[in-house]
């Protein structure tokens, strides 16, 4: 074991020793790439509609977006390291995140304050699903502590997907 770990340092100067299989440490800490970049795009996207937001209910949407995102930012940097502790790399630029994320940009001029809720619903909600998957892999090479995070970011994304919801009743 402690050659294995040796000789992995000698690969590669990011390479962190794990006593996941190097498929689990490539697998998982991609699939934290993409989770990352997802994190990031729905970050900027909920800061764009708290920064936009109008209406009779302008106060109360703008302080639960500000909350909102606050919640999801702080995400991004236990992500990023939770991939370099398995021993593999994070995003290094916008580009790069621009070219992973699924979660759809809104670069609308104008967009109403009810629809700016259903669709941070939606993008909340396919981002659980998306931290799901990544569970699932997790669960598959045996890496708890990973699954562990992703438990409690699921509950906060649920939880962010509820509020929405609830605001967006007509």
């Amino acid at each position: 074991m402690i050659n294995e770990v040796t000789d992995m340092l000698h690969r590669a100067p990011l390479t962190t020793p794990t006593t996941l299989s190097e498929k689990a440490v490539h697998d998982i800490s991609q699939a934290l790439i993409v989770l990352l970049s997802d994190v990031f795009a729905l970050y900027l996207k909920t800061k764009n509609f708290h920064w936009h937001m109008s209406g009779s209910h302008f106060r109360d949407y703008h302080l639960m977006l500000d909350d909102q995102s606050d919640q999801i930012f702080s995400m991004t940097d236990a992500i990023a390291e939770r991939a370099r502790k398995l021993g593999g790399t994070t995003v290094r630029s916008i580009g790069q995140i621009s070219r992973f994320q699924r979660i759809v940009d809104n670069d609308a001029e104008y967009v109403k304050p009810l629809d700016m809720i259903a669709e941070l619903r939606d993008d909340n909600a396919i981002l659980t699903q998306y931290m799901r998957e990544v569970h699932s892999l997790c669960d598959e090479a045996g890496d708890v502590a990973t699954a562990s995070l992703l438990e409690n970011w699921i509950d906060e994304t649920e939880k962010r997907t509820w509020f929405l919801f609830e605001c967006g009743r007509r």
